[in-house]
């Protein structure tokens, strides 16, 4: 389920939705059901090299910087 950012058009007001299947996001000021979508920090920062790079972090697949057998993914 992803996190979507959005910017509400009747009173601006910014906010973050957990969206779960067809949900139809509303704001949490005004209760407008037209907010608009916004580009997250994380996703406009991607580029392909980060994308399509296969670790390389501390621990080798998932990066966590405590190192290797510190996440539940070893």
């Amino acid at each position: 389920m992803p996190i979507f950012e959005y910017v509400c058009r009747e009173c601006n007001h910014r906010f973050e939705l957990l969206v779960q299947g067809a949900m139809q996001p509303a704001c949490p000021q005004c209760r407008s059901t037209d907010p608009e979508k916004q580009f997250s920090a994380f996703g406009v920062g991607a580029t392909e090299s980060w994308a399509t790079s296969s670790g390389g972090g501390a621990c080798g697949s998932c990066g966590d910087p405590r190192g290797p057998g510190a996440c539940s993914m070893n």
